[in-house]
């Protein structure tokens, strides 16, 4: 049964895993997370209802929101027909430049659909990126994102994010705090890319194939590693390995985003050999 205050909202659709944040005081960490002045340009990820747009728009100087759902969208452009601050962009996020949209600086923020927050996640990290972001995750995601080498959660997802950006885990959201609730609990993680990034732009696609393949053998010793995904001789996989100072019978779960980024680099310099 449909809660009362949800009657007057357009239909929920499953297909589209929405799943509406109204606890406030969760809410307003979001808002507060942003760091927002008069002078901010926000980019917000699945506004659905409204309920952060309206904390944003508050605090804000521009909000730039993007929602998928028709019905959603129209009832957003209707709310804020008044105010020139407040743009509703109807479109699919995977298929927006977020910084074109932006034209601007801007900051980031979102509650992120479970079902596709990877490819947001990237999609977000390709330059020009926000100047920070921060999402509303399922919290086994962003338990992998701010993991450290070594750790249970860490994984690919840790290695390509934390190459490119420095992400914590602000807090948790219980499944209570959501109209409707999701099966699992959840968690605000802030992300804010670095300055000088541990890959450069041109090998950023590159390395995240490499450190996807790496991981599809983790259990394996690097020295089998290298040799499998590289396509090295034995040779050639110990020199680039040796080259990287990384230790051949260690695992990937173990090397850093930087162990990464000098392997591939030593990968390649073999590889043109």
């Amino acid at each position: 049964m449909a809660r009362a205050h949800d009657r007057s909202f357009p239909p929920t659709l499953k297909r589209l895993g929405q799943h509406f944040l109204t606890d406030q005081r969760a809410l307003q960490r979001i808002a507060d997370s942003l760091d927002l002045t008069p002078a901010t340009t926000v980019v917000e990820i699945g506004p659905g209802r409204g309920a952060l747009t309206e904390l944003l728009a508050a605090r804000a100087g521009r909000v730039i929101a993007i929602e998928l759902d028709r019905a959603l969208a129209q009832m957003l452009r209707d709310r804020y027909a008044g105010n020139p601050n407040v743009t509703i962009v109807e479109q699919d996020v995977l298929k927006t430049n977020l910084a074109e949209v932006a034209g601007e600086r801007f900051v980031l923020a979102g509650n992120v659909p479970y079902y596709i927050t990877t490819p947001i996640l990237f999609h977000a990290l390709a330059p020009p990126r926000p100047d920070v972001a921060v999402y509303l995750v399922q919290r086994e995601v962003a338990e992998r994102v701010v993991a450290a080498p070594g750790g249970r959660e860490y994984g690919a997802l840790s290695v390509n994010v934390q190459a490119l950006a420095n992400a914590e885990l602000l807090f948790g959201v219980p499944a209570g705090a959501f109209s409707p609730p999701p099966r699992v609990e959840s968690a605000v993680i802030r992300i804010v890319p670095r300055v000088e990034p541990t890959v450069p732009r041109e090998l950023e696609a590159e390395f995240r194939s490499f450190v996807i393949a790496a991981f599809g053998l983790r259990r394996k010793q690097l020295r089998r590693v290298v040799r499998t995904i590289a396509s090295l001789d034995v040779e050639r996989s110990e020199r680039a390995l040796a080259d990287a100072g990384v230790d051949p019978e260690a695992r990937p779960e173990t090397l850093t985003p930087e162990q990464f980024a000098r392997l591939l680099a030593a990968v390649n310099r073999v590889r043109g050999e």
